[in-house]
């Protein structure tokens, strides 16, 4: 009976799993560069991504679906702080995109209560979309500046452990 709303949330389930892994890879760069606030944010989002799948699959098992948990794109290699937020403002935008659709979708089907799960997603959506967008706003406004007083914080604290407690 519900057929397409399972199809379409593991499609969201696959686009929320490589969010997880795009933006862990953007973590673990942003952290080695001493980009301890973008790192922070990306790991939180990665985070905040899983959450989604949990939803989206407590959804699939209660409409008597299976959870896929399948990814459709390989991690791309981005290593450049604007490129990295350039790329996930587009993801969240794309997926907010997607999940309206879909919440339609859903509601066409009768499926009332997946389509206000694609709703909240979309919220969550265009949250993260505001965040990398405002970070982008933050270095066009500062230029290097800003990701320079990041790095600077990350050695004052490894400098003088003390300070940072």
């Amino acid at each position: 009976m519900h057929e397409k709303s399972i199809e379409l949330l593991n499609k969201a389930a696959a686009d929320e799993l490589n969010a997880i892994h795009q933006y862990m890879y953007f973590h673990f760069h942003c952290d080695d560069q001493g980009f301890d606030l973008l790192a922070g944010l990306f790991k939180k989002t990665a985070i905040e991504e899983m959450i989604h799948i949990e939803k989206l699959a407590e959804r699939i098992l209660f409409l008597k679906g299976d959870v896929k948990m399948e990814t459709s794109q390989k991690t791309e290699q981005i290593k450049d702080v604007k490129e990295m937020l350039n790329m996930a403002r587009k993801m969240e935008e794309e997926s907010a995109k997607e999940y309206n659709v879909w919440a339609n979708e859903c509601q066409a089907n009768a499926d009332a209560i997946s389509k206000q799960l694609f709703e909240s997603l979309i919220a969550d959506e265009e949250r993260h979309f505001d965040q990398f967008d405002t970070e982008l706003e933050n270095i066009a406004k500062f230029g290097g500046n800003y990701l320079a007083l990041q790095s600077i914080e990350r050695s004052k604290t490894i400098s003088n452990p003390a300070a940072g407690k």
